[in-house]
């Protein structure tokens, strides 16, 4: 317990790498090896900068004395020139060179640039997981018939593995997404303090083709193989949007999904995973609480909402720079990485455990598969004579009446109110051999396997890998 508040998604919710990722931390250690690399590639091309210099620098790349960056930062109100302080005391040697010719955006930009990668890197990693799991999911339950819904109304049958193809198919397009994020994330480089580089054509007397070496070398420590070609003091805030548009499709994504699932548990036929000592209400000892797929919906609903600072950000951006974007990059970056990891561990869990009761899908299923198969019996009916549009008005005042008696209460008597109909031709018999339910699901077996087979390549990169939740 603490005195002062704590981010749930930090406390409740996210892995312990993001955590880890988005930690003070892993920046501040970042900004010293992006100024280590800036030294070398200076060096290296002929600034008066020692391997020494370099050497020492190197040896302190991880013990950031906070206290003294703290006690800085409070009177120069900078935090790059408190670190850049604090990094010369612990390499005294080389305080004079540290961020030589740069301006703050080198570091936090940069180093920016490096753990979005790194986390939409990891986020892929999981959402394959989700992926693998539905697949085995879909092709398990592709040929098992389920009442299918339109406007959430008994409609025609489905398949338990069609339905959660739609699941993975919007996810796989989520992997698009991420992918197209990935490769456009380019590195900002050394530009100076308005993207002209002009310190750097001071420092290097003028030769540009040693700042372009300069900035490919440092972007290639971080592996990077691009530059922005252009940019003011940032690298471009449009990025940004990029990013959390890509977050926010998948929470849309596992949204729809936790959301069907929570319908699904409701009418008992498909229920998330639950524990033998879980406790379902505090009230309610009976209950079973879809607890999963309501956070899930409660998170994504967060982080569609939270996508929408980018877009602002971006959009006024003036000229060169202003800082009313860092406060909200501080916030709303980092806090939509821990909230699309907090997603798909819970995605990962529901998907790894997924319970179907076969029994009950198949009661529904016979419950109302009369209505379901009454286009079959009227061609069935046609074929012994009957007249077409007299059998369509005869089912539909049937269907009417049957639906009315189950309104109260009473079981599905359709069979039994055609069979009486003299005009209808034929008996119960006759069309309960039309009562069965793969009759019914058309290419359900054949669309799971297509897409199965399809996506087989994707979630080949996916290690088997179970989310343990915290709660």
């Amino acid at each position: 317990m603490t005195d002062k508040y704590e981010s749930p998604l930090s406390t409740r919710y996210a892995s312990a790498y993001m955590l880890n990722l988005f930690s003070s931390d892993t920046r501040y250690k970042t900004w010293r090896k992006l100024w280590v690399a800036l030294a070398r590639a200076e060096m290296k091309l002929g600034l008066p900068i020692t391997q020494q210099q370099v050497d020492e620098l190197e040896a302190h790349l991880d013990d950031i004395d906070y206290d003294v960056v703290a006690k800085r930062e409070k009177e120069v109100r900078h935090d790059v020139m408190a670190h850049v302080y604090a990094y010369g005391l612990k390499a005294p040697s080389a305080a004079g060179i540290i961020h030589l010719g740069a301006t703050s955006c080198y570091v936090t930009d940069n180093a920016d640039l490096v753990i979005y990668r790194d986390g939409l890197r990891y986020l892929r990693h999981e959402l394959l997981s989700v992926i693998a799991n539905l697949a085995d999911f879909a092709m398990k339950y592709r040929a098992m018939p389920t009442l299918g819904y339109t406007h959430y109304q008994p409609a025609q049958l489905v398949t338990v593995g069609k339905r959660a193809s739609l699941w993975m198919q919007d996810l796989i397009s989520d992997v698009k997404e991420l992918d197209f994020a990935i490769e456009n994330i380019k590195f900002l480089g050394c530009r100076g303090t308005t993207g002209t580089e002009a310190s750097f054509l001071d420092l290097f007397e003028g030769s540009e083709e040693k700042i372009d070496e300069m900035n490919r070398m440092i972007a290639g420590e971080f592996e990077f193989d691009e530059i922005f070609d252009v940019c003011g003091q940032t690298y471009p805030r449009k990025l940004d949007s990029r990013i959390l548009n890509a977050l926010s499709s998948i929470a849309q994504s596992c949204y729809r999904m936790a959301n069907d699932i929570r319908l699904l548990q409701h009418d008992r036929q498909v229920e998330e995973p639950f524990e033998k000592n879980q406790i379902g209400s505090s009230a309610m000892a009976y209950k079973r609480n879809p607890m999963r797929s309501e956070r899930i919906c409660s998170l994504s609903r967060y982080l569609m909402a939270d996508a929408m600072n980018a877009p602002m950000t971006a959009s006024v951006q003036w000229l060169e720079r202003t800082l009313d974007d860092s406060a909200n990059r501080r916030i709303s970056l980092p806090e939509g990485f821990l909230c699309a990891d907090a997603i798909l561990r819970l995605a990962m869990n529901i998907t790894d455990g997924l319970n179907v009761n076969a029994k009950i899908i198949e009661r529904t299923v016979r419950e109302y598969l009369p209505f379901i198969a009454t286009e079959n019996l009227m061609m069935e009916a046609v074929k012994c004579g009957g007249d077409r549009q007299q059998l369509h008005e005869i089912i539909r005042k049937c269907s009417m009446e049957a639906t009315a008696r189950m309104k109260e209460g009473e079981s599905c008597d359709l069979l039994e109110r055609l069979a009486k109909e003299k005009e209808f031709g034929l008996s119960i018999a006759e069309m309960e051999k039309l009562l069965e339910p793969t009759l019914y699901i058309g290419r359900c077996p054949d669309q799971v396997e297509r897409l199965v087979e399809k996506v087989r390549p994707l979630i080949a990169e996916a290690a088997p890998e179970k989310a343990e939740i915290n709660l």
